[in-house]
């Protein structure tokens, strides 16, 4: 059943009416909205999208299961995720960070529903929805975006930016082209007949495909639109998909089938050849890519605890190298390069310099990792601590730091083409072996013990094993699928590069598996076709030899023919031999090899002390694409009569020693014979040598003009980059009036810091210690040697809880805030945090300034006092009093008085002794003072 996910925010309740009033009842899909809800207010919607539907709305529940033509909102203050076809929710955690319920949820419909699930992002704010729409894409499902008709656009607008919308188009829209493919078999997940409304041209299915080759009128059969498909794509992106899971690739060209209205392969085949957008779009999708930060954390600790630990401890000097394989978008060879830092803190100045190699065939894909720049949903994937240490906020998102990015080095590679790195002390193989066939995974286990170090570390993703490769890897980890690398000898690897066509029963039905290329057809093949020949003969002993007369397999009692030679170990048959075998051996080998027919030799002599005889029969294996023998070894004593060879013809009766005359002749016309044919075919053998090397020496000598033609190229680059040292020269010369600069700016802010008298302290994004003044070294009991310290690990003398925390949320919000507090003596000061700056406007630490404001702190005490002592005088007087307003005055003299306001009270008297203050300025020692007069 196919399950749409429809995320929205702002904006979102118009679309969501537009496309239920567009839909018919009966699709057969499940359609559950994701809406950002207030936490605090029940929602409505559920009654609202009622109204415009006859499909059955429900606000969701825990564990409610998913049925078809019914429509499932999430409810208020939750998120939502699927498993196993029910809907499982959750309070939302109080968060800084954006709530992404719409990613969340569209995440776990691709996991659960693969190419059955289907995303639809209408209006509203952020970038929610962006992720999600990515990970059902490549699980194969199918993406809608809302078009210019969304009237928040920034949650469309991200997820076209990102490539993964498949269509983008206004509500109605959607709902009809819902209607087109809900009874289309891709979405349904079963691959079966196609129904009559998609069809082939004429009306009729499109007949059933088979593999290309000759007929038995010497006709090629016609290619399958599958073939055509798969031959388009080598051709132009040179990768031979052929060689990955057919099923997979099946259902990624159906997919398409579906996104362009096509309803044969033979159609689409056409369209690819001629649209090379098409092609690119089918290259794309077919180059499957899901990655995040930290995939599997447990597994990353793992190495960040055990791994890189002993890899640092055993290295001094030399870089430590990584090969990070299928790194798609670059997450996982970032996170690689954040475990290893993480990992390396405590080694300080022991810590070798690190090469992460990330390859993949998507270069789109590349050039974003190259950037490093990921969007604001990266803070659902990895902590706090991480994005504050290894990220700056910048243009919409975050993007990697430099140091990080420059450890990293990404290229594009074909894994079962292009030859492999080497010197690896750790190859990351995550997630993609499953999408290659088994027989191709077998040449690439080799080519990964290849490029590891003899102590090299291979780390594979939760869904691959080593299989029956024990022999080149150990387990380190088994639990998290990190294995040692074994000191045994690399088994020789070949990659087969030529397409095996896979086949198609029909149009809109899976392909049947496609038979094994000859250059990858197993051993147990060739056991099967010897122990049919063998039974066939009554199993005499013999032997299975390839093309290089290597013996690859014995089969019975093989001692009395051959034996193991002395000195280094051998399996060339002709050195295991007895003497006396090896010309007539090797002459019917030489002729099975040429007329690909058995040869047969009667009565061959072995030297030995028993003298002998032995018929041998040498039988090609045929239906091989490598060439292989057998060679059987039979008692003439107990072998019929019958040969395949003409029999010599019986000699006369004749005297004994005639008879053994005459038969030490014919055997040595008979070894006559087969020397001269050995001689005529070791004389082929130097032709056909020769042959090819003046071909050689033809390539050599076109390869040398080609080398002078390169040599003048490379002294032409020569003179160009003599042009270009001189301009770095000049850039030199700049770079160092620069440099003095920089010297004389860095001394006037030395000289600065000392001569003023203020405590400052400027700290890093990651709260560590980078400059201070000499007066800021004793409020926080800094040395010269804390430069580069957290300042949480500094005991400073001052009355605050929580510096670090004050600190961080001035970095956090990007604001300035302050507090006053005391030292340990009592001093009052002033701290004032604020963001660092830089001169490209980004946020890289903060400043602390110190202000004291003790003497003002003592003045307002005072200030208080005597305000309180006032008040308290004012309150103990038995006479009432009553100050007038008055102008300010100019002057305290004692001539200029206030005048008195004349109204109902008009009496100014002072108390003797206890109220002793100046009328006009309230100071005790001012010359206005009255002391003891009365006024009318």
């Amino acid at each position: 059943m196919p399950i749409v996910g429809i995320g929205a925010s702002a904006g979102g309740l118009e679309a969501f009416t537009q496309l239920l009033e567009h839909l018919p009842a009966d699709t057969g899909m499940a359609f559950v909205f994701v809406q950002h809800l207030d936490p605090e207010h029940e929602s409505a919607l559920p009654h609202i999208l009622g109204r415009a539907t006859s499909m059955k709305v429900r606000e969701a529940t825990q564990g409610m299961p998913i049925r078809p033509n019914e429509v499932y909102v999430i409810p208020a203050n939750s998120t939502m995720i699927l498993i196993r076809g029910r809907l499982d929710l959750k309070l939302r955690e109080a968060s800084r960070m954006p709530h992404l319920s719409v990613d969340l949820f569209f995440e776990s419909l691709a996991r659960e529903q693969h190419e059955g699930a289907i995303g639809v992002v209408f209006s509203g704010n952020a970038a929610d929805g962006t992720n999600g729409l990515e990970a059902i894409k490549a699980a194969g499902g199918i993406t809608f975006v809302q078009d210019k008709t969304a009237k928040y656009d920034s949650m469309p607008r991200n997820a076209i930016a990102s490539g993964c919308a498949d269509y983008v188009m206004a509500p109605e829209a959607v709902a009809r082209e819902l209607v087109r493919i809900a009874a289309h078999p891709y979405i349904r997940g079963a691959l079966a007949p196609l129904p009559a409304d998609f069809i082939g041209e004429g009306g009729k299915h499109p007949p059933a495909t088979i593999p290309s080759r000759r007929s038995r009128t010497g006709n090629a059969t016609p290619k399958s639109g599958f073939e055509k498909i798969m031959d388009l794509a080598r051709e132009q992106t040179g990768v031979d998909f052929s060689l990955y899971k057919t099923s997979t690739i099946h259902r990624r060209m159906t997919r398409r089938m579906l996104l362009n209205r096509k309803n044969s392969l033979d159609d689409y085949a056409r369209l690819v050849a001629a649209d090379p957008k098409e092609l690119k779009a089918l290259y794309t999708d077919m180059l499957i890519s899901v990655t995040s930060f930290f995939r599997d954390p447990a597994a990353f600790d793992a190495l960040k605890n055990t791994v890189f630990p002993k890899m640092v401890d055993q290295r001094r000097s030399d870089a430590i190298r990584i090969w990070s394989l299928g790194c798609s978008s670059g997450q996982e060879a970032y996170s690689i390069a954040m475990a290893f830092m993480e990992s390396t803190e405590q080694f300080a100045d022991r810590v070798p310099k690190i090469q992460i190699f990330g390859t993949d065939l998507n270069e789109t894909l590349l050039n974003k990792a190259r950037h490093g720049l990921y969007p604001k949903s990266l803070a659902q994937e990895i902590s706090c601590e991480r994005l504050r240490k290894f990220f700056v906020e910048e243009d919409g998102g975050y993007r990697v730091i430099k140091a990080l990015r420059e450890n990293c080095i990404f290229a594009r590679q074909d894994l079962l083409r292009d030859p492999p790195f080497s010197r690896m002390d750790l190859v990351s193989c995550r997630n993609v072996l499953i999408y290659i066939e088994p027989a191709a995974q077998k040449r690439v286990w080799p080519m990964l013990h290849y490029a590891l170090k003899p102590d090299g570390v291979l780390f594979l993703g939760t869904s691959e094993s080593i299989g029956t490769f024990t022999d080149l890897f150990e387990p380190l980890d088994k639990k998290h699928k990190i294995f040692a690398r074994k000191s045994s000898p690399t088994p020789a690897f070949s990659l087969p590069l030529r397409d095996r066509r896979a086949p198609v029963a029909k149009e809109g039905r899976s392909p049947r598996a496609p038979q094994p290329a000859d250059g990858l057809r197993t051993e147990m093949q060739v056991h099967n076709e010897v122990d049919r020949i063998l039974v066939n003969r009554f199993a005499p002993p013999g032997v299975v030899i390839d093309a290089s007369l290597n013996v690859v397999e014995f089969r019975g009692a093989t001692k009395a023919y051959l034996d193991p030679p002395s000195g280094k170990a051998s399996f060339q048959l002709l050195k295991m031999a007895h003497e006396g075998m090896v010309l007539p051996l090797r002459a019917a080998i030489n002729q099975a090899r040429k007329q690909n027919e058995p040869v047969r030799r009667e009565k061959v002599r072995i030297s030995d002390s028993s003298a002998r005889l032995v018929n041998i029969e040498v039988i090609p294996l045929k239906n091989f694409r490598e060439r292989y023998f057998l060679i059987l070894f039979e008692n003439p004593r107990r072998q019929n009569e019958a040969s395949s060879l003409p029999a010599v013809p019986a000699l006369p009766t004749a005297p004994s020693g005639d008879r053994q005359l005459r038969r030490r002749n014919v055997e040595l016309g008979r070894e006559l014979r087969e020397t001269r044919d050995f001689l005529q075919s070791l004389q082929q053998q130097h032709d056909t040598a020769h042959d090819e090397l003046q071909a050689s020496n033809e390539e050599v000598q076109s390869t040398n003009e080609e080398l002078q033609s390169i040599n003048e190229e490379l002294e032409t680059s020569k003179e160009e980059l003599e042009s270009g040292n001189e301009e770095l020269l000049t850039v030199n010369e700049e770079m160092a009036y620069r440099n003095g600069e920089l010297s004389r700016l860095n001394s006037d802010l030395n000289n600065f810091h000392v001569s003023i008298s203020t405590p400052i302290v400027v700290l890093g994004r990651d709260l560590t210690i980078r400059r201070f003044t000499p007066l800021a070294e004793k409020l926080f009991n800094l040395l010269s040697t804390d430069v580069g310290r957290p300042i949480a690990g500094i005991k400073h003398n001052l009355e605050i809880d929580n510096l670090e925390g004050f600190v961080g949320k001035v970095i956090d919000l990007i604001a300035a805030r302050e507090c006053e507090v005391r030292d340990k003596d009592g001093h009052w000061y002033l701290l004032r945090a604020r963001p660092y700056v830089t001169v490209d406007n980004k946020i890289d630490g903060a400043v602390l300034v110190l202000l004291d404001i003790d003497a003002l702190k003592r003045s307002e005490r005072a200030i208080t006092q005597e305000r309180d002592y006032a008040e308290a005088t004012l309150r103990t007087a038995r006479d009432p009093l009553i100050i007038p307003p008055m102008k300010p005055s100019t002057g305290h003299s004692g001539s200029i008085r206030p005048k008195p306001k004349i109204g109902r009270f008009s009496t100014w008297r002072t108390v003797p002794g206890i109220f002793p203050r100046c009328g006009i300025c309230w100071l005790m020692s001012c010359p206005a003072t009255i002391s003891s007069t009365t006024w009318r």
